[in-house]
């Protein structure tokens, strides 16, 4: 076993500290701001359907064949679209029927 050189070491060392600092430094703060663009709904439903489909292809484009990925992705959007309808026409319900609860509950005295 032959030892190092000291200069070997400070080599490699100096090397090291060099490509550190060369280095872009790591995100350590995490912020939400306007800064970047906001995602719309249709993009994230596209978004969401799309990974859906991408995993379903390659859990099962072998059992099922190679459009299984296409099928999901068309059928996750629709599902997600008329699930915001219906929560649409849902909170519209909601909204109703707790007015009128509230209104019965805590009717007013009559003066």
């Amino acid at each position: 076993m032959s030892p190092e050189s000291p200069q070997s070491k400070t080599t490699d060392g100096q090397s090291v500290y060099d490509r550190i600092r060369s280095e872009k430094a790591p995100l350590t703060e995490f912020t939400i701001s306007g800064a970047g663009k906001e995602v719309t709904l249709d993009e994230a439903r596209a978004d969401l359907a799309a990974a859906v489909g991408s995993l379903a292809h390659t859990i099962f484009s072998r059992t099922y064949g190679p459009l299984v990925g296409n099928v999901t992705k068309t059928s996750v959007e629709t599902v997600l679209k008329s699930v915001e309808e219906s929560l649409h026409r849902a909170k519209g319900d909601v909204t109703l029927l707790a007015e009128e609860l509230t209104a019965r509950i805590f009717s007013e005295k009559k003066k």
